[in-house]
């Protein structure tokens, strides 16, 4: 005699509230990207996940931390990649070369470049948008250039990190205006290899 099957256990209050909070970003992150932040408006998250206005401000103080919650899950998204890009049996050069194609290639993910750097900095403001970057993406730049030129060198590896991290927004800028994906990539390669002093020998020129 078969049984029946045992009644589901039904979903802890916990995983309901994940659930919400993952439904109303995933709801958010289109209407961001395709109507830009000043005109999407919380009814409209709130209906595209199919919950209420109410339950939007329970996980949420306002549209504005809405949207800092989606920025912060695109830059967990570009680090992972930049992560996954560069095992530990790489050196440290060759980590900061594949981490910087990892960039530009999580940075291609359609809307990314609009929500984290164009629209990003105008809702929030640079420091916001910098402290977000800076435990993310930027952050692995910063421990790559340490492991490759050292601590002892003749140069700041927080200025040249900033200044480099600035160099791969804006190729990425380049990218999602239309610019050529390879020639960019190779030119901002080149730029991470003449900094480390090496000769070009992992970067083609296309």
């Amino acid at each position: 005699m078969q049984l029946p099957n045992p009644p589901r256990s039904p979903r802890s209050n916990r995983e309901r509230t994940e659930a919400t909070r993952h439904a109303l970003l995933e709801a958010a992150r289109p209407l961001f990207v395709g109507k830009g932040y000043g005109d999407t408006s919380t009814p409209e998250v709130s209906v595209a996940a199919g919950t209420t206005r109410g339950a939007l401000y329970h996980h949420f103080v306002d549209k504005r931390d809405l949207f800092r919650h989606v920025l912060q899950r695109e830059a967990e998204a570009v680090r992972n990649d930049i992560i996954a890009a560069t095992p530990a049996g790489l050196s440290a050069h060759e980590a900061l070369i594949a981490g910087g194609e990892a960039y530009l290639q999580a940075m291609a993910v359609p809307g990314r470049t609009r929500l984290l750097l164009l629209e990003g900095p105008a809702v929030l403001g640079l420091a916001e948008i910098a402290a977000i970057d800076e435990s993310n993406a930027a952050e692995t730049l910063h421990a790559g250039l340490a492991a490759a030129i050292g601590r002892d060198e003749e140069v700041s590896i927080d200025a040249l990190s900033k200044l480099l991290s600035a160099a791969f927004d804006r190729a990425a800028l380049e990218i999602d205006a239309g610019g050529d994906p390879e020639v960019v990539k190779a030119a901002m390669l080149w730029l991470v290899q003449r900094t480390l002093g090496k000769g070009d020998k992992t970067v083609r020129k296309r």
